[in-house]
């Protein structure tokens, strides 16, 4: 699996993202899901929401470029659609399987 390059959230996407989760009766990974972005690090958000140190996370990174940004989004949709792609291939063979005659 290849490497996406690491994403530059904002204050406020990270805030938002926190108050998802200890607000609303939502679960990490399906508000991670929501948000496109891992569970792992919005798990380590709500951590550090809990002990008031989330205003350090992201403290050291480099920002992301437009480039690396765009890559990421396309990747993460290319993978969407191969899903989407094998999915239909799968529905496809099980109702020309069904259509054959001499079977059930």
């Amino acid at each position: 699996m290849e490497q996406v390059p690491r994403q530059q959230y904002t204050k406020e996407f990270r805030e938002q993202a926190v108050r998802l989760v200890l607000e609303q009766p939502v679960t990490i990974p399906e508000a991670a899901r929501r948000l496109s972005m891992s569970g792992k690090t919005l798990k380590n958000w709500v951590g550090r929401a809990r002990h008031g140190q989330l205003a350090t996370v992201g403290a050291s990174r480099r920002p992301v470029t437009e480039l690396e940004a765009e890559l990421s989004r396309l990747k993460r949709e290319l993978a969407e659609a191969r899903m989407e792609r094998d999915l239909l291939k799968k529905a496809t063979a099980y109702v020309a399987k069904a259509q054959l005659p001499g079977t059930r």
